[in-house]
């Protein structure tokens, strides 16, 4: 697989980039800005992009759709509990005085299980809710890509329109501790950890 992250728009939010190195087909995860650096890093890849996924609606997370699927005419994906937040994105952005660029409508909407595919590169759809309604991480063996459900020592935020706490506490218990314990976490803000060490030592875990 070829893989790249890096911090995109202005929160800081982790954009991954994982690419089949046969096919050259490429699942992007939340592209939250700087939508011509991403189409740029596709390009060093030698990947064209077909599916564009957004781990939830928060405006942060999807700054770049825009960009990307007016170049690349990827399907874009969200789960359908988070569509009110992408559709009131605009609006969030501008409370926050946050410059944004307003996301196309999805062509697929989700509801948890489902696999993305783009040649070898798999994605198994987990519903992971708390953040935000219709939350969702993303696991292939090894990896999982949790966006703002579970970070490095911490979790995500749940005083957001549609958070709840409870809510996010057991979806990581039941999706995400389950995981084996090497699995490598990839959260949507600041540096990797893993399932192992998140269950031994996360403060909001034990």
């Amino acid at each position: 697989m070829k893989y790249a992250t890096s911090p995109t728009g202005p929160l800081g939010v982790n954009c991954y980039i994982l690419g089949c190195p046969e096919t050259g087909k490429a699942i992007i995860i939340d592209p939250g800005g700087h939508g011509k650096r991403i189409l740029e890093r596709l390009k060093q890849m030698g990947l064209t992009a077909v599916i564009v996924v957004d781990t939830h609606g928060h405006f942060d997370h999807i700054g770049g759709n825009a960009a990307l699927i007016s170049a690349t005419g990827a399907e874009l994906v969200l789960h359908r509990d988070d569509l009110f937040l992408l559709r009131e994105a605009k609006s969030h952005a501008d409370h926050w005085g946050m410059p944004f660029d307003p996301s196309p409508e999805p062509t697929r909407l989700l509801v948890g299980g489902e696999v993305l595919e783009a040649g070898t590169v798999r994605l198994e759809v987990l519903h992971t809710p708390g953040h935000s309604p219709g939350g969702i991480s993303l696991y292939m063996p090894g990896h999982v890509f949790t966006g703002d459900a579970l970070f490095a020592g911490s979790i995500g935020r749940t005083d957001l329109p549609g958070g709840d706490m409870e809510t996010l506490i057991r979806s990581i218990r039941s999706r995400l501790l389950v995981l084996p314990d090497d699995t490598v976490v990839h959260p949507g803000h600041e540096g990797e950890s893993t399932i192992g060490r998140e269950r031994l030592g996360n403060p909001f875990l034990r």
